[in-house]
């Protein structure tokens, strides 16, 4: 009468192969591209140099496809403003494309050109995964510009001029010149809160100086180069006058030695006080 037979112990080799298995494969179908490589080697042998090596990378890159190493996925990390689709299109790669073909320097390019995209990098994983790894820009504030309205980076770079309404929060700044300086002047208001938050927009003026444009309508015309200077006399003055509150048409510390005020038409000043007079000549 047979016995049932105990089936025997694998051996240690066999245990390390199975787990080795997942590694195995993509090294398998990598060690099959290249023997599919050295066949093609010796078929384009007698071509001219040139044609010899272009035909060669193509062939290679098919004969890998065909063994196993083509795109079958991209994997995106980082990605918050930038569609899918730019991506793709950037990549210019489709799924059964060879793996061994994407050149990853330009592809990188392409991705870095895109308007969020401040830096990419991109990987090949075989067998058949492309990893994109993206740092978006951020936004930093709404340019108005002849009419025109956009996102900025803190750098001045135009991200967006679509779907402003999602970044209703943002400093507005204006006029020529505005993106690429707005970023010193708004790390300086911060200094002074009591400023900054009666600001509604800071108004670059011949791209040289600034405007502040207040809450209340008026104008802080601010001297160029020196508007640490400038904001240190304005939040002493509004403390001491609640000059910020006041019904006025401009604010103007250009002069280092003086403040020229203009009401605002039609208003009446303050009760104790007189009324404020614009003195001294006027710059632009």
């Amino acid at each position: 009468m047979p016995r049932e037979r105990t089936p025997a112990r694998p051996s240690a080799f066999r245990l390390w192969l199975r787990r080795q298995r997942a590694l195995l494969r993509p090294v398998a179908l990598l060690l099959g591209a290249i023997a599919l490589a050295g066949a093609i080697v010796l078929g384009v042998a007698a071509l001219e140099p040139g044609r010899r090596l272009a035909l060669l990378a193509e062939d290679v890159q098919r004969a890998a496809a065909r063994a196993g190493l083509a795109v079958q996925d991209v994997v995106v990390e980082g990605r918050q403003n930038t569609s899918l689709e730019l991506i793709r299109n950037a990549l210019g790669v489709e799924r059964g494309d060879p793996i061994l073909g994407l050149d990853l320097a330009a592809a990188r390019a392409r991705l870095e050109a895109l308007p969020w995209v401040e830096s990419a990098h991109v990987e090949r994983r075989l067998p058949g995964t492309i990893r994109v790894r993206l740092v978006e820009r951020r936004a930093f504030a709404i340019w108005q510009h002849e009419g025109r309205f956009a996102i900025v980076d803190r750098t001045g770079a135009v991200v967006a001029t679509d779907r402003l309404d999602a970044y209703g929060e943002l400093p507005l700044i204006v006029g020529a010149g505005a993106p690429q300086h707005a970023a010193a002047m708004l790390d300086l208001l911060d200094s002074y809160p009591e400023i900054r938050v009666r600001t509604v927009a800071l108004v670059r003026v011949a791209e040289r100086r600034w405007n502040l444009r207040l809450v209340s309508g008026a104008d802080a015309l601010l001297p160029e180069g020196q508007e640490a200077a400038a904001l240190e006399r304005l939040d002493e003055l509004h403390r001491a006058h609640a000059l910020l509150d006041r019904p006025l048409a401009a604010l103007d510390l250009r002069l280092p030695d003086r403040l020229v005020l203009r009401v605002a038409p039609g208003a009446e000043p303050a009760s104790g006080r007189p009324a404020a007079r614009e003195r001294g000549s006027r710059r632009g």
